[in-house]
């Protein structure tokens, strides 16, 4: 295990901002996350640990303790009768993984092909899009508690799973470490075409897509979006979506169509959005007056992707999150909804006990 000191965050997150790590270590197994951990601890410095980067706010000061990449790598898969069980590490690239579950002609994943980040990733936020989640898959996680010193393995069920949550980002937030994700996936089984995007997109098709199919067609259609991530775009020069869709209770829905009927407007309605009064964050932003394209000093929205606040290029942290407050309160002050934020904040916590 190699100990750096003072090692700027900013490269290894899509965003690009935030200041340098007090100590920084990559884990390649699960023995040096073990020595990792025990570094921190021997010399009480708090521990922050990292994944592709792709889902995080680094403040400006940076991370005062240890930052730990876990680059644990190996994909082991095997078949059963109807289901082929792949078990990766938490350091894989997660699409790379979504392209060897599709090249095995496996259905379960493919709606989620292009999203930036690792394997170890997913469960936490239970990463999702156009129509799927991990959840729908995931069969168990393997983690360090952080707590005991114990490797554990939790089932499904154990996992805590909701929309952009688990118990991973709720109740033990800041307790484990995933090492290793187990899926489960449907073997030549049928692509998932829910979301209004891709039925679009094979509208008129005669013939059943495969999952290789789908899984060209949501790059595609992620590639049109600036979602995916591509040297010199600054549009994909962001966290991903920054907002969660809010889900209103029925009263609360019912005031914000109410708000829009006034306004001649109509809230939309998506397959996947339809359940549990859930709303378009987008929508919102978008009439709130932050359009594709709106621009303030080094920070503006993606010119393809309403809910991907994008660095174009020398902003800072501060301004990130200057940035996203207006939005927010914006949205509130006109819709009476506060957005949540998706993307991890590290270090904003230091900062403000300073």
């Amino acid at each position: 295990m190699h100990i750096q000191e003072n090692v700027p965050l900013a490269p290894f997150t899509t965003l690009g901002v935030g200041g340098p790590a007090r100590f920084f270590v990559e884990a390649l197994s699960t023995g040096e996350v073990h020595e990792a951990v025990a570094f921190a601890k021997a010399h009480y410095v708090p521990l922050f640990v990292l994944g592709g980067g792709s889902n995080l706010v680094v403040s400006d000061a940076g991370w005062p303790g240890l930052a730990l990449k876990v680059s644990i790598q190996g994909i082991n898969h095997r078949h059963g009768h109807a289901t082929a069980y792949f078990d990766a590490g938490a350091g894989e690239s997660w699409d790379d993984f979504v392209a060897i579950v599709v090249q095995h002609h496996c259905a379960g994943v493919e709606c989620l092909s292009g999203i930036p980040g690792s394997v170890g990733g997913t469960p936490v936020q239970n990463v999702g899009a156009y129509g799927q989640e991990v959840a729908e898959t995931i069969t168990a996680v393997a983690a360090l508690d952080l707590q005991t010193g114990q490797e554990e393995e939790f089932d499904k069920e154990d996992c805590g799973f909701g929309y952009r949550t688990s118990m991973f980002n709720t109740s033990g937030r800041g307790r484990y470490i995933i090492l290793r994700v187990t899926f489960a996936l449907v073997h030549d089984g049928d692509p998932r075409i829910a979301y209004g995007d891709v039925k679009k997109y094979f509208a008129g098709m005669e013939t059943k897509p495969t999952v290789q199919e789908v899984r060209d067609a949501v790059l595609e259609i992620r590639a049109s979006k600036a979602m995916l991530i591509r040297p010199g775009d600054e549009d994909s020069k962001s966290a991903g979506s920054f907002f969660k869709n809010p889900v209103l209770a029925a009263a609360d829905f019912e005031a914000l169509q109410q708000k829009a009927a006034t306004r001649g407007l109509e809230i939309p309605s998506y397959p996947a959005l339809a359940s549990q009064n859930k709303v378009s964050a987008a929508w919102l932003v978008e009439h709130s007056g932050f359009s594709k394209g709106y621009s303030k000093g080094h920070v503006g929205i993606s010119r393809k992707h309403a809910l991907a606040i994008v660095n174009r290029g020398g902003a800072t942290a501060a301004e990130i999150m200057r940035f996203k407050d207006e939005i927010q309160g914006s949205v509130e002050e006109q819709w009476g909804v506060r957005l949540q934020m998706e993307p991890v904040m590290v270090g904003f916590e230091s900062v403000a006990s300073r």
